[in-house]
């Protein structure tokens, strides 16, 4: 009866985890550059000072 080659496993294993990890750094990268929206979600006329009073 032949052995087990663990080797082979463990670089099979490695690969696909490798493959995977690449996948999601692809769908980050993808998304990323869509995101046209401001970095601040209060815009402009709805400017307020600390107190609560509209300027």
């Amino acid at each position: 009866m032949a052995k087990p080659n663990y080797q082979y496993e463990k670089r099979q294993k490695e690969l696909a985890k490798k493959a995977k990890q690449e996948e999601k750094r692809r769908q980050k990268l993808k998304v990323v550059p869509n995101d046209d929206s401001p970095k601040d979600p209060v815009s402009e006329t709805e400017v307020t000072s600390p107190n609560g009073a509209q300027r």
